[in-house]
């Protein structure tokens, strides 16, 4: 049984309103925050090994001490909740569920960056769960947690919620902040990063949703008691968003010391696969992260077992291995067709270009219209080299990671069922369009490298 930090009380019944979570312990970390300095706070996150949950992964305590403090100039915490990677729905879970959780995060979170100014920029398709962030916030408010001099300390603090316009884009910070200043979300070029100018030209901070809420906890335990859990890099809980081919779809609380094998098939996770179908593959991290066949998704190039966490999942590079990306974790059963899903992949890598990098606008249709060819029927052996020679053009070579993240699940699919590629090819008359499980050997033979 996994520890549960973030979804402990989600079962409560009103744990979304004030008072059921204040019974719960809420709040008590921000009492507790208010006592110590902004960098202790920052210390505490640090020493926790807290890694950001939106995807990169990178040390959040690390990211907050890069805030420039230039003198007579605000600083921002901005909440990255435009969640629109497919396949990834955790963070709706937690703002739509325990909304408390989130806005005390941000009260910490804040206090350690000196910020007096918060705001929770929110995927427009999220259109019902902002009345209940902003509900939290009034109630928060009403309670002293939030506006002038909370709990007689003298900071300040103000949380607003911001509704995108529905833009994949916006997920990229620097994109996210230019629709928040009421500009287009085209990513900006960096550096200067965020942490010196960014919001309004001001030091900010952008973290995602469970990033923040698992802030709480930190103070709550103290960062070396969160250190504890989990292992080596991969420190504290994290939250998996799970679908596709399993008995159990939802969102997930592991600890990051489970096999990827025991996440798939236990019943205290995503009970297995229906009707008794084989493992094909996975894409364990959301949709731009490396779909990989059964045997690398289960096993090493070394014969280890695959763990759920940042390090086992990427163990191999992009030649073996993956990503833990955002926690979207997407299961294939035997009966898929990993070229129809990644043409659904590039239409949506394609429709989500914001245009501004000729790579990334010009490259996802190429993918997309050579994709299309080889899914009807009338591709031919060039057009899957000109498919991989597209994704290289693309990777690397643009502002954001948008055209990383479009480019990435072409080459994973290539690499690894190029078999399947090429039956396309070879039987374009063929009803079902299907290279399934049965045609490859049993387990899925590693690519040469």
């Amino acid at each position: 049984m996994s520890k549960k930090l973030l979804l402990k009380d989600a079962h409560i019944e009103g744990i979304r309103t004030y008072d059921v979570y204040r019974r719960q312990g809420g709040y008590e970390a921000v009492e507790k925050a208010l006592k110590m300095t902004p960098q202790e706070v920052v210390e505490e996150v640090k020493t926790s090994g807290l890694r950001g949950r939106g995807g990169a992964g990178f040390p959040t305590g690390l990211k907050w001490s890069f805030l420039a403090k230039p003198e007579g100039i605000p600083s921002y915490l901005v909440v990255n909740a435009d969640e629109s990677e497919p396949g990834t729905f955790k963070d709706r879970y937690l703002m739509e569920f325990i909304p408390h959780l989130l806005i005390e995060g941000m009260i910490i979170s804040s206090f350690a960056l000196n910020s007096k100014t918060a705001y929770i920029y929110i995927r427009g398709e999220y259109s019902w769960i902002p009345d209940i962030l902003e509900r939290a916030i009034d109630e928060a408010k009403a309670a002293g947690f939030l506006g002038k001099n909370i709990l007689g300390t003298g900071y300040d603090l103000e949380i607003y919620v911001h509704r995108g316009a529905g833009a994949y884009i916006c997920g990229e910070e620097t994109a996210l902040l230019e629709s928040l200043e009421g500009k287009r979300g085209n990513p900006r070029l960096k550096p200067p990063f965020p942490a010196v100018k960014g919001l309004w030209e001001s030091p900010t901070v952008v973290n995602n949703v469970e990033t923040i809420a698992a802030v709480v906890p930190i103070i709550n335990m103290t960062g070396a008691e969160y250190a504890k859990i989990g292992v080596g890099k991969s420190t504290g809980t994290k939250l998996i968003s799970a679908c596709g081919n399993i008995n159990k779809p939802g969102v997930y609380e592991i600890d990051m010391t489970i096999t990827v094998e025991e996440f798939i098939y236990s019943d205290e996770y995503c009970g297995g696969i229906p009707n008794g179908k084989r493992l094909k593959a996975c894409i364990p991290g959301g949709s731009s992260v490396p779909i990989v066949p059964a045997n690398l998704l289960l096993r090493t190039l070394n014969g280890e077992p695959r763990y759920m966490n940042y390090e086992s999942l990427a163990d191999g590079g992009f030649i073996s291995g993956t990503m833990m990306g955002s926690g979207g974790f997407i299961v294939l059963d035997e009966d898929q067709c990993v070229v129809k899903h990644t043409l659904t992949l590039a239409h949506f890598y394609m429709h989500e270009s914001c245009g501004q990098c000729t790579p990334c606008r010009e490259g996802t249709g190429w993918m997309w219209r050579i994709l299309t060819k080889i899914e009807n029927g009338t591709g031919t052996m060039a057009d899957i080299d000109l498919l991989w020679d597209v994704q290289r053009k693309i990777e690397g070579n643009t502002i954001c990671p948008l055209g990383d993240a479009a480019a990435w699940p072409v080459a994973a699919a290539i690499r690894h069922f190029r078999d399947e590629f090429e039956w396309h090819i070879d039987n374009p008359e063929a009803q079902v369009r299907n290279y399934g499980l049965a045609n490859y050997a049993d387990p899925i033979p590693v690519p040469a490298v």
